[in-house]
């Protein structure tokens, strides 16, 4: 079955799933930790990349998961991999050899400048793991006795005590000190500033191991990466011997309109992670490195599920359907025809968008600076023109949808996100 002829028999809800009721919010949060400020709206079926609500509304999500649901909602490929490998074999410890790990890992492999892939669970993982790799490598090559990880502000690297001390934003902080130590925080995109920590902080037992930094930065607002300054990080990197490491969670995967983010700097990292589209919305996580520091030994790092048979099999199909299906095309020609249109729009609305970039299927609307108006204000009339947005930072309304989308569903997403930004600046 195809992917059009999905989304056409999926234009019709079956009969019996539309709820007679609305859904129980209440009820819900009685049960669930208040973690995530939730838009009013419950999401109950998806096909391709349109999702409807439990009273059958039907919207096109251009969240797609936040970045990870690469081949959109039921793709056929996607739920031919999870039945097959669900009758087959789910899940295995990692004391036994895993076929379908090994396969996945050999793709990457082929398709990147990796070395070597350990397998987890999510983002915020794969960047634990590479932090525990750098930590290793700056006492047991460098000997360094107290390693210092570059990071960029307003980055971000996940949810974990060590992953949000990496993260260079103190709003996601706050409250969880005291923080991990190691990590210095340096602007995105300033040589100079890079150049300057690394003078300063090589003093006594302290050093420089390593720069942990995004080819793009995603919740930071979708900020390119500037291809000169990553290319003189590769060289001070390459001088010293401290590690540049990529964090590829959120641009990796075909998203940025080519399979790593690292292919638009004209670089390549010693150690970079992966997650969100990797598995096409089942989780799975993954840390890669150069063979030089592949120096985890037994015992020293791992993961109950990371790398099982399902997530695996699964994941790997999504990496042959992207390749098979040109999938990397689409995503450079609706990438382009999204940021023309939202520059036209931008061009109608002077004293409100400031700014449109991004690349590939992951672009950003900044908004004025000086006007009250902020990018949950769109988000949330967009909802009501029929289209899911997600915001990167209180300015930036972030463009994020399956790689699948057609020409027609961008054009119909502009239309609707015009129609948002006339309605909050009336």
């Amino acid at each position: 079955m195809s992917i059009q002829t999905l989304i056409e028999q999926a234009t019709i809800p079956p009969s019996g799933s539309v709820s007679s009721s609305p859904f129980d919010t209440d009820s819900f949060n009685e049960a669930v930790m208040s973690t995530y400020a939730r838009f009013p709206l419950a999401l109950e079926r998806g096909a391709g990349c349109r999702v409807w609500d439990t009273q059958g509304r039907e919207y096109l999500d251009f969240v797609a998961g936040i970045a990870t649901c690469t081949l959109g909602h039921a793709h056929p490929a996607m739920v031919e991999a999870v039945t097959r490998q669900i009758q087959k074999l789910h899940h295995v410890s990692n004391l036994y050899y895993i076929p379908e790990q090994g396969e996945l890992a050999q793709w990457i492999i082929q398709h990147s400048c990796a070395d070597r892939v350990f397998f987890c669970n999510s983002g915020a993982e794969a960047n634990e793991a590479a932090i525990k790799l750098a930590r290793k490598y700056a006492h047991t090559v460098l000997d360094i006795e107290k390693p210092i990880i570059l990071t960029a502000n307003a980055s971000f690297h996940g949810r974990t005590l060590a992953t949000i001390t990496a993260t260079g934003q103190p709003k996601y902080q706050k409250h969880f000190d005291p923080l991990v130590p190691g990590f210095h925080y340096v602007d995105y995109n300033d040589i100079g500033a890079v150049e300057a920590a690394i003078s300063e902080l090589d003093e006594g037992d302290y050093r420089v191991a390593a720069i942990l930094i995004e080819p793009l930065q995603g919740e930071g607002g979708v900020r390119p990466g500037d291809v000169a300054y990553f290319q003189k990080l590769r060289q001070i990197c390459d001088e010293t011997g401290v590690l540049l490491i990529f964090d590829e969670v959120q641009v990796g995967m075909g998203r940025s309109g080519k399979l790593w983010g690292y292919e638009h700097l004209g670089v390549e990292p010693d150690i970079f992670t992966s997650a969100k589209g990797l598995g096409g919305g089942i989780p799975i996580g993954a840390m890669m490195s150069k063979k030089f520091c592949d120096i985890f030994q037994p015992g020293e790092h791992a993961s109950t599920f990371g790398g099982n048979p399902f997530a695996c099999g699964v994941a790997l199909t999504v990496c042959q359907t992207l390749e098979r299906d040109n999938i990397l095309q689409n995503v450079e020609a609706r990438g382009e025809q999204l940021r023309n249109g939202l520059k036209a729009i931008a061009a109608k609305y002077p004293n409100y968008i400031s700014e449109v970039r991004g690349w590939g299927l992951i672009n950003g609307l900044e908004l004025q600076a000086d006007t009250q108006l902020v990018a949950a204000d769109i988000v949330k009339v967009a909802i009501d023109e029929g289209v899911l947005l997600v915001p990167a930072g209180p300015k930036v309304v972030r463009f994020v949808p399956p790689l699948i989308v057609t020409e027609a569903e961008v054009d119909t997403a502009l239309k609707a996100v015009e129609a948002a930004i006339a309605t909050v600046t009336k």
